[in-house]
């Protein structure tokens, strides 16, 4: 699999190049500092996977993620964002500009490692506990909707699985949610991918943000007198 690197710090691009190099199924083809540069070294090298800081200067990891995802000539390319935080005020924006994945930036190389090959594949995108951190983050328990207009194409069982997957469920977990086999889960989210364009698990949670099947997690009320 071959990865690009992006971020501003060029002694974290080192290590990070470090630990993937010494992965035999995995290849650095190209660094970048900062999101110009990454969209530019992006078109050269062509990468399966690239890795993309936030806060970049000239032009920042969420624009950049946008333009790569929107681009024809990359549409194999996949965008994995790395923050410092476990609660980044930006993961949500670059779910929506089309990042495939989120991962804390001092995740042990084998998680680092693993997230590439299962953001490659478009299988496992998340981690099921980072993937869970963010929708509580986010969204909060399912609630019964009537679906927004982009969903009424969807089946009862579909609308079922999609909330389940904006809840942060695997497909173990939906599968026995709902009392179906997995590989029924499986096609299932095949099927929501095509009718919703989404082109991985990512979208399919902001789809179900903004269709209102989740909800924002709301703060506890404080109790009188605190």
């Amino acid at each position: 699999m071959r990865v690009l690197l992006v971020d501003d710090q060029a002694l974290l691009r080192a290590s990070l190049a470090a630990v993937l190099g010494a992965q035999p199924d995995l290849t650095v083809v190209g660094e970048a500092g900062d999101g110009v540069e990454a969209i530019v070294q992006a078109r050269a090298t062509r990468p399966d996977v690239v890795l993309m800081d936030v806060r970049m200067p000239y032009l920042d990891g969420l624009e950049a993620t946008r333009r790569i995802c929107a681009d024809p000539v990359l549409a194999a390319s996949r965008v994995l964002v790395l923050s410092m935080f476990e609660l980044d005020d930006y993961v949500y924006a670059a779910l929506q500009a089309g990042a495939s994945g989120f991962l804390l930036k001092d995740a042990p190389p084998e998680a680092l490692a693993d997230a590439i090959r299962r953001t490659h594949r478009g299988e496992k995108l998340f981690s099921p506990s980072i993937l869970g951190r963010l929708v509580e983050h986010y969204v909060g328990a399912p609630r019964a909707v009537r679906p927004a207009p982009p969903l009424r194409g969807l089946t009862t069982r579909e609308v079922d699985v999609l909330a389940l997957i904006g809840g942060g469920r695997s497909n173990e977990e939906i599968a026995v949610a709902l009392v179906i086999a997995v590989k029924t889960v499986k096609t299932h989210i095949t099927h929501l991918m095509a009718k919703l364009a989404a082109r991985d698990r990512a979208q399919l949670v902001v789809a179900a943000f903004n269709a209102g099947l989740v909800r924002p997690r709301r703060p506890p009320v404080p109790e009188p007198g605190r």
